[in-house]
Protein backbone atom coordinates (compact mmCIF):
# COMPACT_ATOMS: atom_id res chain seq x y z
CA UNK A 1 0.00 0.00 0.00
CA UNK A 2 1.52 3.47 -1.06
CA UNK A 3 1.61 6.37 1.62
CA UNK A 4 -0.35 8.59 -0.63
CA UNK A 5 -3.13 5.40 -0.01
CA UNK A 6 -2.63 5.35 3.60
CA UNK A 7 -3.30 9.23 3.58
CA UNK A 8 -6.36 9.24 1.86
CA UNK A 9 -8.02 6.11 4.54
CA UNK A 10 -6.69 8.41 7.02
CA UNK A 11 -8.02 11.24 5.91
CA UNK A 12 -11.55 9.35 6.36
CA UNK A 13 -12.20 9.61 9.40
CA UNK A 14 -10.68 12.75 9.87
CA UNK A 15 -13.95 14.40 9.64
CA UNK A 16 -14.40 18.33 9.34
CA UNK A 17 -12.51 20.76 11.58
CA UNK A 18 -15.22 22.16 13.72
CA UNK A 19 -15.04 26.05 14.37
CA UNK A 20 -12.81 26.91 16.89
CA UNK A 21 -15.05 27.61 20.66
CA UNK A 22 -14.72 31.12 22.20
CA UNK A 23 -15.99 31.80 25.63
CA UNK A 24 -18.38 34.36 24.88
CA UNK A 25 -19.03 36.22 21.43
CA UNK A 26 -18.25 39.79 20.45
CA UNK A 27 -21.54 41.81 21.46
CA UNK A 28 -23.69 42.42 18.38
CA UNK A 29 -23.81 45.98 19.61
CA UNK A 30 -26.46 47.99 20.97
CA UNK A 31 -29.86 48.03 20.09
CA UNK A 32 -30.84 51.68 18.35
CA UNK A 33 -34.72 51.10 17.93
CA UNK A 34 -34.90 54.77 16.22
CA UNK A 35 -32.67 53.81 13.05
CA UNK A 36 -36.10 51.98 11.82
CA UNK A 37 -39.59 52.21 11.82
CA UNK A 38 -42.05 49.57 13.22
CA UNK A 39 -42.35 46.46 11.52
CA UNK A 40 -43.87 47.89 7.99
CA UNK A 41 -45.70 44.36 7.88
CA UNK A 42 -47.73 45.74 10.52
CA UNK A 43 -48.55 49.01 9.23
CA UNK A 44 -51.68 50.26 8.04
CA UNK A 45 -52.31 51.44 4.75
CA UNK A 46 -50.97 54.76 3.99
CA UNK A 47 -47.89 54.57 7.15
CA UNK A 48 -44.73 54.75 5.97
CA UNK A 49 -41.41 55.27 7.60
CA UNK A 50 -38.91 57.80 7.38
CA UNK A 51 -35.55 57.31 5.82
CA UNK A 52 -32.81 58.00 8.01
CA UNK A 53 -30.75 60.80 5.70
CA UNK A 54 -28.21 63.02 6.81
CA UNK A 55 -27.33 66.82 5.64
CA UNK A 56 -23.79 68.83 5.91
CA UNK A 57 -20.12 68.11 6.16
CA UNK A 58 -20.37 67.29 2.36
CA UNK A 59 -20.68 63.61 2.00
CA UNK A 60 -20.34 63.13 5.17
CA UNK A 61 -22.46 62.49 7.94
CA UNK A 62 -24.15 65.26 10.16
CA UNK A 63 -27.46 65.70 11.75
CA UNK A 64 -29.65 63.78 10.57
CA UNK A 65 -32.81 64.93 8.45
CA UNK A 66 -36.09 62.79 7.56
CA UNK A 67 -38.24 62.28 4.58
CA UNK A 68 -40.65 60.61 4.02
CA UNK A 69 -40.98 57.64 1.74
CA UNK A 70 -43.06 54.22 0.94
CA UNK A 71 -43.19 51.56 2.99
CA UNK A 72 -39.84 50.22 3.36
CA UNK A 73 -37.32 49.16 6.21
CA UNK A 74 -34.53 51.51 5.71
CA UNK A 75 -32.06 52.89 8.31
CA UNK A 76 -28.92 55.45 8.48
CA UNK A 77 -25.85 55.79 8.15
CA UNK A 78 -22.58 55.56 10.70
CA UNK A 79 -21.14 58.65 11.79
CA UNK A 80 -17.87 59.22 9.81
CA UNK A 81 -18.30 56.31 7.21
CA UNK A 82 -18.75 59.39 4.65
CA UNK A 83 -19.07 58.27 0.53
CA UNK A 84 -15.08 59.22 0.72
CA UNK A 85 -14.21 56.08 3.46
CA UNK A 86 -11.61 53.99 2.03
CA UNK A 87 -13.31 51.10 1.16
CA UNK A 88 -9.87 49.11 0.79
CA UNK A 89 -9.46 50.10 4.50
CA UNK A 90 -12.57 49.04 5.21
CA UNK A 91 -12.23 45.87 3.52
CA UNK A 92 -9.25 45.26 5.19
CA UNK A 93 -10.57 45.21 8.83
CA UNK A 94 -13.34 43.78 7.98
CA UNK A 95 -10.99 40.84 6.83
CA UNK A 96 -8.80 41.13 10.03
CA UNK A 97 -12.15 40.49 11.99
CA UNK A 98 -13.13 37.06 9.79
CA UNK A 99 -11.44 35.24 11.63
CA UNK A 100 -12.60 36.56 15.21
CA UNK A 101 -15.79 36.61 13.40
CA UNK A 102 -15.36 32.72 12.70
CA UNK A 103 -14.12 32.12 16.90
CA UNK A 104 -17.75 34.38 18.03
CA UNK A 105 -20.02 32.79 15.52
CA UNK A 106 -19.12 29.60 16.95
CA UNK A 107 -20.41 30.74 20.60
CA UNK A 108 -23.26 31.92 18.98
CA UNK A 109 -24.07 28.70 17.69
CA UNK A 110 -24.06 27.60 21.06
CA UNK A 111 -26.87 29.64 21.86
CA UNK A 112 -29.13 29.49 18.23
CA UNK A 113 -29.26 25.73 18.55
CA UNK A 114 -30.88 26.10 21.89
CA UNK A 115 -33.36 28.61 20.74
CA UNK A 116 -36.81 26.30 20.27
CA UNK A 117 -38.00 29.54 17.38
CA UNK A 118 -36.85 33.28 16.27
CA UNK A 119 -40.16 35.54 17.95
CA UNK A 120 -39.88 38.80 16.82
CA UNK A 121 -40.30 40.77 19.75
CA UNK A 122 -39.31 44.76 19.46
CA UNK A 123 -36.56 44.31 21.86
CA UNK A 124 -34.80 41.66 20.07
CA UNK A 125 -31.61 42.08 17.37
CA UNK A 126 -33.45 39.71 14.98
CA UNK A 127 -31.03 41.02 12.32
CA UNK A 128 -28.00 40.08 14.42
CA UNK A 129 -29.84 36.64 15.31
CA UNK A 130 -30.51 36.18 11.66
CA UNK A 131 -26.81 36.73 10.42
CA UNK A 132 -25.93 34.15 13.29
CA UNK A 133 -28.23 31.33 12.19
CA UNK A 134 -26.63 32.44 8.71
CA UNK A 135 -23.55 31.73 9.94
CA UNK A 136 -24.42 28.22 11.31
CA UNK A 137 -26.29 27.72 7.57
CA UNK A 138 -22.90 28.49 6.25
CA UNK A 139 -20.67 25.97 8.19
CA UNK A 140 -22.63 23.34 7.30
CA UNK A 141 -22.85 23.84 3.48
CA UNK A 142 -19.08 23.95 3.63
CA UNK A 143 -18.92 20.81 5.68
CA UNK A 144 -21.28 18.76 3.32
CA UNK A 145 -19.50 20.30 0.40
CA UNK A 146 -16.37 18.85 2.02
CA UNK A 147 -17.53 15.82 2.56
CA UNK A 148 -19.15 15.33 -0.88
CA UNK A 149 -15.34 16.64 -2.03
CA UNK A 150 -13.74 13.77 -0.25
CA UNK A 151 -15.93 11.32 -1.53
CA UNK A 152 -15.75 12.38 -5.02
CA UNK A 153 -11.28 12.17 -4.09
CA UNK A 154 -11.54 8.13 -2.89
CA UNK A 155 -13.09 7.50 -6.12
CA UNK A 156 -10.27 8.39 -8.28
CA UNK A 157 -8.05 5.29 -8.91
CA UNK A 158 -4.80 7.15 -9.26
CA UNK A 159 -3.15 7.79 -5.72
CA UNK A 160 -1.60 10.98 -6.88
CA UNK A 161 -4.72 12.14 -8.35
CA UNK A 162 -6.73 11.21 -4.93
CA UNK A 163 -4.20 12.65 -2.50
CA UNK A 164 -3.93 15.95 -5.09
CA UNK A 165 -7.83 15.75 -5.19
CA UNK A 166 -8.47 16.06 -1.12
CA UNK A 167 -5.68 18.63 -1.12
CA UNK A 168 -8.00 21.07 -2.88
CA UNK A 169 -10.82 19.59 -1.36
CA UNK A 170 -9.29 20.91 2.05
CA UNK A 171 -7.98 24.13 0.86
CA UNK A 172 -11.74 25.22 -0.63
CA UNK A 173 -12.75 24.07 3.07
CA UNK A 174 -10.49 26.21 4.42
CA UNK A 175 -11.60 28.95 2.72
CA UNK A 176 -15.26 28.25 2.53
CA UNK A 177 -14.20 28.85 6.42
CA UNK A 178 -12.87 31.90 6.31
CA UNK A 179 -15.69 33.21 4.07
CA UNK A 180 -18.17 32.27 5.85
CA UNK A 181 -16.49 34.43 8.80
CA UNK A 182 -16.48 36.91 6.30
CA UNK A 183 -19.90 37.25 5.50
CA UNK A 184 -21.16 37.00 9.53
CA UNK A 185 -18.74 40.03 9.58
CA UNK A 186 -20.19 41.75 6.93
CA UNK A 187 -23.92 41.22 7.93
CA UNK A 188 -23.77 42.26 11.47
CA UNK A 189 -21.85 45.70 10.00
CA UNK A 190 -25.03 46.23 8.07
CA UNK A 191 -27.14 45.46 10.94
CA UNK A 192 -25.53 48.12 12.96
CA UNK A 193 -26.32 50.18 9.94
CA UNK A 194 -29.41 49.54 9.07
CA UNK A 195 -31.35 48.55 12.22
CA UNK A 196 -32.28 45.48 14.50
CA UNK A 197 -35.85 44.80 13.60
CA UNK A 198 -37.31 42.07 11.06
CA UNK A 199 -36.93 43.16 7.07
CA UNK A 200 -40.75 42.21 6.08
CA UNK A 201 -41.75 45.53 4.18
CA UNK A 202 -45.37 46.16 2.90
CA UNK A 203 -45.79 44.58 -0.09
CA UNK A 204 -49.33 45.69 -1.61
CA UNK A 205 -51.15 45.82 -4.48
CA UNK A 206 -53.04 49.19 -3.75
CA UNK A 207 -49.53 50.56 -3.15
CA UNK A 208 -48.51 50.02 -6.77
CA UNK A 209 -49.34 50.88 -10.42
CA UNK A 210 -50.50 48.46 -12.87
CA UNK A 211 -50.47 50.28 -16.40
CA UNK A 212 -46.79 50.30 -17.39
CA UNK A 213 -47.91 52.06 -20.25
CA UNK A 214 -48.67 55.19 -18.87
CA UNK A 215 -47.43 54.93 -15.04
CA UNK A 216 -49.04 57.91 -13.34
CA UNK A 217 -45.73 58.59 -11.45
CA UNK A 218 -42.56 57.38 -13.08
CA UNK A 219 -38.98 57.61 -11.76
CA UNK A 220 -36.61 59.85 -13.22
CA UNK A 221 -33.82 57.88 -12.33
CA UNK A 222 -35.09 54.45 -13.05
CA UNK A 223 -37.52 54.99 -16.41
CA UNK A 224 -39.67 51.62 -17.35
CA UNK A 225 -41.46 52.25 -20.26
CA UNK A 226 -42.41 49.49 -22.71
CA UNK A 227 -39.71 48.99 -25.54
CA UNK A 228 -37.25 51.41 -23.52
CA UNK A 229 -33.49 50.13 -24.06
CA UNK A 230 -29.76 50.85 -23.16
CA UNK A 231 -26.43 49.54 -24.35
CA UNK A 232 -23.85 49.09 -21.92
CA UNK A 233 -20.02 48.58 -22.50
CA UNK A 234 -16.71 48.59 -20.80
CA UNK A 235 -13.52 46.36 -21.53
CA UNK A 236 -14.99 43.35 -23.69
CA UNK A 237 -18.12 43.47 -21.93
CA UNK A 238 -21.28 44.67 -23.45
CA UNK A 239 -24.68 44.55 -21.77
CA UNK A 240 -27.90 45.14 -23.27
CA UNK A 241 -31.02 45.81 -21.46
CA UNK A 242 -34.58 46.18 -22.62
CA UNK A 243 -38.39 46.51 -21.34
CA UNK A 244 -40.41 43.89 -22.17
CA UNK A 245 -43.87 44.10 -23.24
CA UNK A 246 -44.91 41.59 -20.50
CA UNK A 247 -45.41 41.69 -16.70
CA UNK A 248 -45.68 38.93 -13.81
CA UNK A 249 -47.88 38.41 -10.75
CA UNK A 250 -46.13 38.64 -7.95
CA UNK A 251 -47.38 38.02 -4.40
CA UNK A 252 -50.62 40.22 -6.02
CA UNK A 253 -47.95 42.95 -7.45
CA UNK A 254 -47.84 43.63 -10.80
CA UNK A 255 -44.20 43.61 -12.24
CA UNK A 256 -42.71 44.41 -15.69
CA UNK A 257 -39.98 42.22 -17.11
CA UNK A 258 -36.60 43.68 -17.88
CA UNK A 259 -34.18 41.61 -19.78
CA UNK A 260 -30.64 42.11 -18.83
CA UNK A 261 -28.15 40.44 -21.21
CA UNK A 262 -24.37 40.35 -21.11
CA UNK A 263 -21.94 39.14 -23.60
CA UNK A 264 -18.15 38.93 -23.10
CA UNK A 265 -15.67 39.40 -26.66
CA UNK A 266 -19.71 38.72 -28.40
CA UNK A 267 -20.47 35.26 -26.22
CA UNK A 268 -23.47 35.20 -24.08
CA UNK A 269 -22.58 34.67 -20.51
CA UNK A 270 -25.85 35.66 -18.75
CA UNK A 271 -29.51 36.37 -19.64
CA UNK A 272 -31.65 37.21 -17.06
CA UNK A 273 -35.16 38.36 -16.43
CA UNK A 274 -35.73 41.53 -13.49
CA UNK A 275 -39.22 41.98 -11.89
CA UNK A 276 -39.62 45.66 -11.04
CA UNK A 277 -43.08 47.05 -9.64
CA UNK A 278 -43.56 50.39 -10.05
CA UNK A 279 -44.70 52.23 -6.66
CA UNK A 280 -47.33 55.12 -6.31
CA UNK A 281 -45.09 57.28 -4.69
CA UNK A 282 -42.42 57.07 -7.04
CA UNK A 283 -39.90 54.52 -5.78
CA UNK A 284 -39.02 51.20 -7.86
CA UNK A 285 -39.14 47.90 -6.07
CA UNK A 286 -37.22 45.03 -7.09
CA UNK A 287 -39.47 41.55 -7.33
CA UNK A 288 -37.42 39.31 -7.97
CA UNK A 289 -35.21 37.41 -11.31
CA UNK A 290 -34.68 34.71 -13.08
CA UNK A 291 -30.82 34.22 -13.68
CA UNK A 292 -29.21 32.29 -16.79
CA UNK A 293 -25.88 31.94 -16.12
CA UNK A 294 -23.90 30.47 -19.64
CA UNK A 295 -20.69 28.97 -20.83
CA UNK A 296 -19.17 27.61 -24.23
CA UNK A 297 -17.12 24.60 -24.29
CA UNK A 298 -14.73 23.67 -27.29
CA UNK A 299 -15.37 20.75 -29.37
CA UNK A 300 -19.29 21.22 -29.62
CA UNK A 301 -20.81 21.07 -32.16
CA UNK A 302 -22.31 23.58 -33.07
CA UNK A 303 -20.56 25.79 -29.89
CA UNK A 304 -23.80 27.09 -28.72
CA UNK A 305 -24.03 28.71 -24.92
CA UNK A 306 -25.08 25.89 -22.10
CA UNK A 307 -26.59 26.86 -18.75
CA UNK A 308 -24.67 26.31 -16.49
CA UNK A 309 -26.31 28.47 -13.20
CA UNK A 310 -29.05 30.08 -12.27
CA UNK A 311 -27.89 30.83 -8.70
CA UNK A 312 -28.97 34.42 -7.54
CA UNK A 313 -32.68 34.03 -8.48
CA UNK A 314 -35.49 34.53 -6.65
CA UNK A 315 -38.72 35.76 -6.84
CA UNK A 316 -40.99 37.85 -3.64
CA UNK A 317 -42.82 35.52 -1.50
CA UNK A 318 -40.88 32.36 -2.34
CA UNK A 319 -39.19 30.61 0.19
CA UNK A 320 -38.96 33.47 2.70
CA UNK A 321 -37.97 36.07 0.01
CA UNK A 322 -38.73 39.60 0.39
CA UNK A 323 -38.93 42.50 -2.20
CA UNK A 324 -36.86 45.26 -1.93
CA UNK A 325 -36.28 49.21 -3.30
CA UNK A 326 -34.64 49.50 -6.69
CA UNK A 327 -34.39 52.83 -6.15
CA UNK A 328 -36.13 55.95 -3.91
CA UNK A 329 -38.23 58.34 -5.49
CA UNK A 330 -36.59 60.42 -3.09
CA UNK A 331 -33.11 59.02 -3.23
CA UNK A 332 -31.06 61.22 0.13
CA UNK A 333 -27.70 61.38 0.53
CA UNK A 334 -26.78 58.52 3.37
CA UNK A 335 -30.00 56.84 3.02
CA UNK A 336 -29.40 52.69 3.42
CA UNK A 337 -31.52 50.38 2.18
CA UNK A 338 -32.28 46.81 1.02
CA UNK A 339 -32.59 46.08 -2.73
CA UNK A 340 -32.73 42.24 -2.62
CA UNK A 341 -33.61 39.94 0.57
CA UNK A 342 -33.52 36.24 -0.44
CA UNK A 343 -30.96 34.91 2.25
CA UNK A 344 -27.86 33.42 1.36
CA UNK A 345 -28.78 33.62 -2.24
CA UNK A 346 -29.19 38.00 -3.04
CA UNK A 347 -28.36 39.80 -0.40
CA UNK A 348 -27.80 43.21 -2.64
CA UNK A 349 -27.84 46.20 -0.49
CA UNK A 350 -27.37 50.00 -1.69
CA UNK A 351 -26.70 53.33 -0.09
CA UNK A 352 -27.04 56.60 -1.48
CA UNK A 353 -23.81 58.49 -1.73
CA UNK A 354 -24.69 61.74 -3.62
CA UNK A 355 -28.15 63.35 -4.97
CA UNK A 356 -26.94 66.59 -6.54
CA UNK A 357 -23.75 64.58 -8.11
CA UNK A 358 -22.10 67.12 -11.25
CA UNK A 359 -18.41 66.10 -12.58
CA UNK A 360 -15.38 68.59 -10.68
CA UNK A 361 -17.59 68.84 -7.14
CA UNK A 362 -16.25 65.76 -5.80
CA UNK A 363 -12.88 63.71 -6.64
CA UNK A 364 -13.72 60.32 -4.62
CA UNK A 365 -16.76 60.25 -6.92
CA UNK A 366 -15.30 61.88 -10.03
CA UNK A 367 -12.62 58.83 -9.83
CA UNK A 368 -12.93 56.18 -12.94
CA UNK A 369 -16.06 58.67 -14.38
CA UNK A 370 -15.52 59.78 -18.18
CA UNK A 371 -15.69 63.61 -17.68
CA UNK A 372 -17.58 63.79 -20.91
CA UNK A 373 -20.42 61.61 -20.22
CA UNK A 374 -20.85 63.23 -16.81
CA UNK A 375 -20.92 66.43 -18.12
CA UNK A 376 -23.60 65.87 -20.87
CA UNK A 377 -25.99 64.15 -18.49
CA UNK A 378 -25.38 65.70 -15.24
CA UNK A 379 -25.39 69.28 -15.89
CA UNK A 380 -24.65 71.21 -12.69
CA UNK A 381 -25.64 68.61 -10.25
CA UNK A 382 -28.87 66.51 -11.58
CA UNK A 383 -27.34 63.35 -10.93
CA UNK A 384 -27.60 60.44 -7.92
CA UNK A 385 -24.42 58.06 -7.15
CA UNK A 386 -25.18 54.92 -5.17
CA UNK A 387 -22.82 52.46 -3.75
CA UNK A 388 -24.09 48.89 -3.73
CA UNK A 389 -22.64 46.07 -2.24
CA UNK A 390 -23.68 42.38 -0.82
CA UNK A 391 -22.74 40.85 2.60
CA UNK A 392 -22.21 37.19 0.35
CA UNK A 393 -19.85 38.83 -1.47
CA UNK A 394 -17.77 41.08 1.25
CA UNK A 395 -15.08 43.48 -0.14
CA UNK A 396 -16.74 43.88 -3.63
CA UNK A 397 -18.09 47.48 -4.06
CA UNK A 398 -19.60 49.39 -7.16
CA UNK A 399 -21.17 52.80 -7.41
CA UNK A 400 -23.59 53.68 -9.99
CA UNK A 401 -24.55 56.90 -11.48
CA UNK A 402 -28.07 57.62 -12.93
CA UNK A 403 -29.20 60.73 -15.03
CA UNK A 404 -33.00 62.02 -14.52
CA UNK A 405 -34.37 61.23 -17.92
CA UNK A 406 -32.07 58.41 -18.96
CA UNK A 407 -31.25 56.01 -15.66
CA UNK A 408 -28.23 54.64 -15.23
CA UNK A 409 -25.64 55.56 -17.31
CA UNK A 410 -22.46 54.44 -15.62
CA UNK A 411 -21.29 51.72 -13.44
CA UNK A 412 -17.49 51.47 -11.92
CA UNK A 413 -15.95 49.24 -9.04
CA UNK A 414 -13.37 50.82 -7.21
CA UNK A 415 -11.48 47.75 -5.99
CA UNK A 416 -10.84 46.57 -9.62
CA UNK A 417 -11.20 49.83 -11.95
CA UNK A 418 -13.61 48.29 -14.01
CA UNK A 419 -15.79 50.48 -16.06
CA UNK A 420 -18.89 49.62 -17.62
CA UNK A 421 -20.62 52.95 -19.54
CA UNK A 422 -24.12 53.51 -21.24
CA UNK A 423 -23.00 54.08 -24.88
CA UNK A 424 -26.56 53.36 -26.43
CA UNK A 425 -30.01 53.92 -25.44
CA UNK A 426 -33.70 55.38 -26.57
CA UNK A 427 -35.30 57.06 -23.78
CA UNK A 428 -33.74 60.76 -24.08
CA UNK A 429 -32.77 63.28 -26.45
CA UNK A 430 -29.38 63.29 -24.78
CA UNK A 431 -28.84 59.20 -25.95
CA UNK A 432 -28.09 60.72 -29.65
CA UNK A 433 -25.11 62.64 -28.00
CA UNK A 434 -23.64 59.61 -25.76
CA UNK A 435 -19.47 59.72 -26.38
CA UNK A 436 -17.63 56.47 -27.15
CA UNK A 437 -16.21 54.28 -24.09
Amino acid sequence: MSTSTRSRKSDRSSGLEVPPSAATAEPAGPLDHGKNAANPGARPPGHHPAVRATAGRGHGYGPSREQSVPPIVVGRTVAGHGHGYDVGARWSRRSAQARRQVAAGAAILLVLVALPRVSARADEPICSLTAGIQFHACFSELRDDYRVARAVCFNLADDAAGEACLTDARRGRDEARLSCGEQLAARRELCGEIGELPYDPRFDPEDFESDFSNPAHPNPWFPLGVGSTWTYAGGDETVEIEVRDATKLIDGVRCIVVNDRVEIAGRLVEDTDDWFAQAKNGDVWYCGEEVKDFEFFAGDAPELPELVSIDGSFKAGRDGARAGIAFLANPLTGAIYRQEYSLGNAEDVARVLSETYAFGNDPTLDALVPEDLATLLCGTGTCVVTLEWAPLEPGAFARKYYAPGVGKFLEVSPDTGDIVQLVACNVAPACALLPGP
